[in-house]
């Protein structure tokens, strides 16, 4: 078992009984060091694979939990000890670990993490012809074929996305009737991982008398429990604000307990139907998370299998700038989203979605960071990160590296989108509404000049039009260059 398939239910350990089968666990130190991995994140994974360990000896089987250089050498180490007579593992979670688990003579079993699989998808996308793959169409097949919010052949309420609905600013005042999300006291297991972190890690590290992140497969469901009783209630309309004092609102923080395989999509959704079914969450919540977990997770998902390996290099807008020194915590930064989203990471491991497409990668992209760079830190740096969550997410989302395969339009915006959507601005010393001077929002200078260089690969985007042709609008045009040229400069040295 990988440390992405951390659940009885799953996979190859799904069909295995106790005295048929021994389970081959490894913590790999290659892996531990191949990246500057957040103590969150290591934390999370090393302590849900030593928990799923005891959880099968109370169970029965023989687990063979062993701590070696690489996989690789762990399994021969296995063999030499045991020498069974075969191995099987389910499919691997990233195209990387399948080449290598091919090549050491393992049998693979398909993976049921996902609701459709990467060839069902792929079957899906094949059907689509000529047609660019669309999420929502995608979307709709979902909902239709699983019977999701679905009332006989249409969609609950007669609408398939109530998108519209869960984009409300902040609200008046700041908070929200959020709950606060549940932890767990640190036992022994979360002691134990704590002190074998490798020294490259950074960031906080959980505790010291309480966990945020669930490392059970009973923990993770007591946190599903939680959202759909106390959260979900609240999680539609301000699913994209962004409060300086409340960094959890009312997301759910089920995607690491989901990415590791200790929750499965189908448990959170069938529990989300409950619930609207019972009147007890509104239609708007009820539809938003699915629509996170059957279409866009999903989809990345499948996007991820049908066009790696060549996905994760793509480079369209020929990015060749560093990852800037703020992301790695070798300087500070006076804009206040982007603080507040960094701080997040280094706390927790977590930022929600909107910190991560309108204001890290938002920034990246009209920077010019090169995609690779911010897909590692990302991967690194989230309690949820996986090479098949962010290179599609990062490369085509994020940066439009891609080219406009996955989104038809790059996700730019300027400071007026992050003061619309966050309680940031006012309190910045940087104004959302300028784009020259030591004053200028640096997202909004960075805007009109991402434009600008890019104005002739957008010119055509039916998307992009009106933007594009808002630089022709624009009497400072010459000052935004240089403000711009500014501005990057003080990126690349720290100083912004």
């Amino acid at each position: 078992m990988l440390g992405d398939q951390l659940n009885r239910r799953i996979g190859a350990l799904g069909a295995a009984q106790p005295g048929e089968a021994r389970v081959l666990l490894v913590e790999s130190a290659t892996k531990l060091r191949s990246k500057r991995f957040h103590r969150q994140r290591l934390h999370v994974v090393l302590a849900s694979m030593r928990n799923l360990a005891a959880e099968l000896r109370h169970e029965g089987f023989e687990v063979d939990h062993r701590r070696s250089s690489s996989l690789a050498e762990g399994l021969a180490e296995h063999r030499a000890a045991y020498r069974p007579g075969s191995v099987r593992a389910s499919e691997p979670l990233s195209w990387d670990a399948e080449r290598l688990i091919t090549g050491l003579d393992v049998q693979l079993v398909p993976s049921d993490q996902f609701l459709c699989h990467r060839d069902d998808f792929a079957r899906w996308a094949d059907a689509q012809g000529a047609k660019r793959l669309v999420m929502e169409n995608f979307y709709r097949w979902q909902r239709r074929r699983l019977g999701y919010l679905m009332d006989g052949d249409e969609p609950a309420g007669g609408r398939w996305n109530l998108d519209a609905e869960n984009r409300e600013p902040p609200p008046k005042g700041g908070r929200g009737p959020w709950p606060a999300p549940m932890t767990w006291p640190i036992d022994d297991i979360d002691r134990a991982v704590v002190a074998d972190l490798p020294p490259t890690a950074f960031g906080r590290g959980p505790g010291p008398a309480t966990r945020l992140w669930p490392t059970s497969r009973g923990e993770a469901l007591d946190r599903l429990r939680h959202v759909v009783d106390e959260v979900l209630p609240h999680f539609g309309p301000h699913e994209d604000a962004i409060l300086q004092e409340d960094w959890h609102l009312a997301h759910t923080l089920l995607s690491s307990s989901l990415n590791l395989g200790l929750l499965l999509p189908e448990e959170v959704c069938d529990a989300v139907e409950a619930a609207y079914r019972n009147g007890a969450v509104p239609l708007n919540s009820a539809e938003g998370l699915v629509r996170q977990i059957i279409g866009w997770r999903e989809y990345v998902w499948g996007l991820y299998w049908r066009w790696m390996p060549a996905f994760r290099t793509r480079n369209e807008l020929e990015a060749t700038r560093p990852l800037p020194p703020a992301f790695t915590g070798q300087a500070p930064t006076a804009m206040r989203c982007v603080a507040t989203a960094l701080d997040g990471v280094e706390q927790r491991g977590w930022a929600h979605h909107i910190q991560r497409l309108m204001v890290l990668s938002n920034l990246s992209m009209m920077a010019g960071v090169r995609p690779n760079e911010l897909v590692e830190w990302m991967w690194a740096s989230f309690v949820d990160g996986s090479e098949w969550v962010m290179v599609p997410n990062v490369v085509g989302m994020g940066q439009h590296a891609d080219g406009g395969s996955m989104a038809t339009k790059p996700y730019a915006g300027g400071g007026a989108y992050i003061n619309r959507m966050s309680d940031h601005c006012r309190r910045c010393r940087y104004d959302p509404r300028l784009r020259t001077g030591d004053d200028a929002c640096p997202f909004t200078t960075l805007y009109w000049d991402f434009l600008d260089r890019h104005r002739e690969r957008f010119a055509h985007n039916p998307r992009m039009v009106r933007q594009i042709r808002g630089l022709d609008r624009l009497g400072d045009l010459d000052g935004v260059r240089v403000r711009a040229a500014e501005v990057l400069g003080q990126l690349d040295r720290g100083r912004l």
